[in-house]
C-alpha cells in the first residue's frame, strides 16, 4: 500500500502523522511511504531523516493526496485537504465530527473511508488512540490554568500551590477519566487543593486508591457540581462521550456566579466543550473572558508540545496503520471490532451513531457498511 503523510496545516499545528521510525516499520512490511516536504520540521525531523529510512519526499500536499491510498494525519482535514480526498481512499486521523457539520458534509461528499482515532476502542472500553493526547492535554491543563490565574492574564493573581502560610488554589476537575487523572497528578504535584467530580463510582474508587487524602473524589450531582464550581479558583473540564458532542455541564449561570478572576480550562473543546460559555481558541490567542472568568479553550492543546505529542500518538497508532496497510481496510475492520468503531464515514454514509444523531444524518451500522 502507498501511505501518504502530508504536512499539517491547521493553525499552530506542528505534529506529524508519522515519525521516521514509524515510516521505517511500514517500509519493512513492504509498503511505500510518501511524505510532503518539511512535514516533520516542526518537531525537528528533516526530509533527509525520512529519506534515510526509505520514504519518498514530494513537494506538495496535492501530490501526496493524489498518489496515496491511505492518508495518515494528526488533525482533522481542513477544507482544502478535504477537497483532495477521493472515493475509496483511507483517511486515518482525528476527526471530531460531532460538532463539525461542514467537515462531515465534505467527508460524505468525498466517499472516502474515514477512520477517526478518537472513536477506536479497546477491550476495556477505553479509547487507546485518544488516550495519549488526553494524557498530554490533562497535564497541560494545569500549566495553562496556572498561567490563566496570573494577574497579568486577568486572573485572580494566585499561585496554584500557595506558599507557607497562604492557602493554595482550589482546582475542581470535572471528569475522572484520562484527562482528569492526569490533571490531578499535576495539580497534586503543584500543591493545589484538588476536587474531582465523576458519576462513575468505580472511577472515584480508583482515584481514591491512587491519591488518598490528596484529592477529594466526589460523586457528581447537580448540587455537588454547582457547589464546587462556585468555590473553585480553577475548573478543568475533562468530560468526554466518545464520538458525541460534550455535555454542557457548567452553565452560563454558574459562570456568572464564579469568583472574579477565576479560570476555566475546557479540555473537551474538541468535542464542542463542556462549558456553556466556551468557544474554540488557538495557541495564538488562547483565552477570552466571560463574566470576569478567564476561559482557556485551545482546541489542539497537545499541539503546543508537538514532539512529545507526536511520539506518544505514533506509539498508539502504528499497529493500526500497519494492519490497515497489510490487510486493506475491509479485512482490517472485519478482523478488529475495536478498529471498526473508528469508522465514522464511508462511501458517503455516516457510520458513527453519535455523529449521525448530533448532526441529523441517517446512520448506517459500520458492520453493514463493510459487509
Amino acid at each position: 500500500m502507498i501511505i501518504g503523510v502530508p504536512k499539517e496545516i491547521k493553525n499552530h499545528e506542528y505534529r506529524v502523522g508519522m515519525v521516521p521510525a514509524s515510516v521505517r516499520e511500514l517500509i519493512q512490511h513492504g509498503h511505500e511511504v510518501i511524505v510532503e516536504t518539511n512535514a516533520g520540521s516542526g518537531i525537528g525531523f528533516s526530509d533527509q531523516d525520512y529519506i534515510h529510512v526509505g520514504a519518498s519526499i514530494l513537494n506538495t500536499a496535492s501530490e501526496v493526496f493524489a498518489k496515496a491510498e491511505m492518508i495518515v494525519k494528526v488533525k482533522e482535514p481542513q477544507a482544502v485537504e478535504r477537497a483532495m480526498l477521493r472515493e475509496g481512499q483511507i483517511l486515518f486521523t482525528y476527526l471530531h465530527l460531532a460538532p463539525d457539520l461542514p467537515q462531515t458534509e465534505d467527508l460524505i461528499k468525498s466517499k472516502a473511508v474515514c477512520i477517526a482515532y478518537e472513536t477506536v476502542t479497546d477491550n476495556n472500553g477505553g479509547l487507546p488512540l485518544l488516550a495519549p493526547m488526553s494524557e498530554v492535554a490533562g497535564r497541560m491543563s494545569i500549566q495553562a490554568g496556572a498561567q490563566a490565574l496570573e494577574k497579568s492574564n486577568a486572573g485572580r493573581g494566585m499561585l496554584l500551590g500557595g506558599v507557607p502560610g497562604v492557602e493554595p488554589a482550589k482546582v475542581v476537575i470535572i471528569g475522572g477519566g484520562v484527562v482528569g487523572n492526569n490533571a490531578a497528578k499535576m495539580a497534586v504535584g503543584m500543591g493545589a487543593e484538588v476536587v474531582i467530580l465523576d458519576r462513575n463510582i468505580n472511577v472515584l474508587r480508583r482515584l481514591d486508591d491512587l491519591y488518598g487524602n490528596k484529592v477529594k473524589a466526589v460523586y457528581s450531582t447537580a448540587d455537588a457540581l454547582e457547589k464546587h464550581v462556585l468555590e473553585a479558583d480553577l475548573v478543568i473540564g475533562g468530560v468526554l462521550i466518545p464520538g458525541a458532542a460534550a455535555p454542557k455541564l457548567v452553565t452560563k449561570e454558574h459562570i456568572a456566579k464564579m469568583k472574579a478572576g477565576s479560570a476555566i480550562v475546557d479540555v473537551a473543546i474538541d468535542q464542542g466543550g463542556c462549558i456553556e460559555t466556551s468557544h474554540a481558541t488557538t495557541h495564538a490567542e488562547p483565552t477570552f473572558i466571560v463574566d470576569d472568568v478567564v476561559h482557556y479553550c485551545v482546541a489542539n492543546m497537545p499541539g503546543a508540545v508537538p514532539r512529545t505529542s507526536t511520539f506518544a500518538l505514533n506509539n498508539a497508532t502504528l499497529p493500526y496503520i500497519i494492519n490497515l496497510a497489510n490487510k486493506g481496510y475491509v479485512q482490517a475492520l472485519k478482523d478488529d471490532k475495536h478498529l471498526l468503531q473508528g469508522l465514522n464515514v464511508i462511501n458517503g454514509k455516516v457510520t458513527c451513531k453519535s455523529v449521525a444523531e448530533n448532526l441529523g444524518f441517517d446512520y448506517l451500522a459500520p458492520e453493514s457498511a463493510i459487509a
